[in-house]
């Protein structure tokens, strides 16, 4: 959790940084290293003024010589793909994540019983932020993904123009996290954005929303896995979070009619002939809810009550919201979608997926990892297996191109 929209208001002024930037990351290193220096040691002061220690400052940027220019060029060259609706919930509510998030609901269930009885968040919702953060804390593991918080928000501070002040904002943040001793200076690791722990805090929401559940003296989402759920349900209870309440339905639509653009009580929206997919009937008639279809009116609709809004606090993205929503009630056996997204090719299942990236790199096509997670790398490489053999160059994970690879 960025917080994503925090990010996100800086993302479409990348294109700005255009020529200076680009002068920047073209100039020599140690010219590059002598005036990146003689910004942390102008920013020393600026630190000092908002409480931080000499001490500590110094103790921070000890091992701080130089910007990380990878952090650079994620900031510069963001993602130019945009996933459909379908594709983004593939690559994140999928089986493995199911079995994985039941898995951890029963290794962390002592702690998961005290989580939700002093925050009143369901435990399936806290184990899918969990998923979708950090693939159950494997992501921390992951050393080309995990970088120093401070030289990361140092770099950001002082090259990139368009994020200084939120990285300005979130170095002194994160300074503080090592004042007051929760995290020493070695393992303040984080994204390249300055997101940190199991459930990717940025330092300034760290420091409204860290919980010590485990008695430690520490608040650390890093090491912690209970005191990074607790954080994470501290914070969507903080933002009102309704407990012993659902965030949403999948919902069926009549064939025919418009819906008004704003919440309803749902048994008004019963009255629409707007069911439950399933067939039961809505809990609390008197619940308000608002309609979101994401995939068109053919594709699956669902009334969505205020707890998806309080998801929203953690992501500001619909689609995110929905997936931990979808995520947490398959965790919990709820079951998945009725009604399935729109996809112009037969869905692979997850192992299916690694199948389909194993071959792809057998043939030389594809030469990262066989994670099941479908991003540009295997698209590209889908592409150019369609390519050689005559296909739609479309990069879909299909089922056609596995079993066109099967036959080679």
């Amino acid at each position: 959790m960025f917080v994503r929209k925090t990010v996100k208001r800086y993302a479409g002024a990348v294109a700005a940084l255009g020529l200076s930037l680009g002068l920047f990351l073209s100039a020599s290193p140690a010219s590059a290293d002598a005036a990146f220096q003689r910004w942390v040691a102008g920013f020393r002061s600026t630190a000092m003024e908002s409480g931080i220690s000499g001490a500590t400052f110094d103790r921070a940027f000890r091992n701080v010589r130089d910007i990380d220019p990878e952090v650079l060029e994620k900031a510069r060259y963001q993602p130019e793909f945009t996933a459909p609706v379908w594709d983004y919930f593939d690559n994140r509510v999928h089986e493995q994540a199911v079995a994985t998030g039941r898995a951890m609901a029963r290794q962390w269930k002592p702690w998961l019983d005290r989580i939700e009885q002093r925050f009143g968040v369901d435990r399936n919702i806290l184990l899918a932020i969990w998923s979708m953060e950090s693939n159950y804390g494997e992501t921390l593991k992951n050393e080309k993904v995990m970088r120093n918080v401070v030289r990361s928000l140092a770099t950001l501070a002082y090259g990139d123009q368009q994020r200084s002040k939120y990285a300005r904002t979130q170095l002194i943040a994160a300074l503080k996290i090592l004042q007051t001793g929760d995290i020493d200076e070695s393992h303040l690791m984080g994204s390249w954005a300055g997101a940190m722990g199991h459930t990717q805090f940025i330092p300034t929401s760290y420091q409204r929303y860290a919980v010590d559940i485990e008695g430690s003296g520490k608040r650390d989402i890093w090491n912690s896995v209970p005191d990074a759920l607790a954080t994470a349900a501290n914070l969507l209870a903080k933002n009102g979070w309704q407990s012993g309440r659902t965030w949403g339905y999948e919902v069926k639509l009549p064939a025919t009619g418009k819906f008004p653009n704003r919440a309803l009580p749902l048994a008004k929206w019963q009255g629409l002939g707007v069911t439950r997919a399933r067939g039961k009937p809505f809990r609390d008639g008197s619940e308000m809810a608002e309609l979101k279809v994401l995939d068109g009116r053919d594709g699956p609709a669902f009334l969505m009550t205020k707890n998806f809004s309080v998801l929203k606090r953690y992501n500001s993205s619909d689609k995110y919201a929905l997936a931990v929503g979808l995520l947490a009630d398959e965790i919990a056996g709820y079951g998945g979608l009725v009604r399935d997204w729109n996809r112009p090719f037969t869905k692979l299942s997850f192992v299916e997926k690694q199948e389909l990236q194993q071959r792809l790199s057998a043939h030389g096509y594809y030469q990262g990892k066989s994670d099941g997670k479908i991003g540009e790398a295997s698209r590209n490489a889908i592409k150019s297996f369609q390519a050689r053999a005559g296909m739609e160059q479309d990069g879909h994970p299909s089922m056609e191109v596995l079993s066109l690879l099967r036959k080679q």
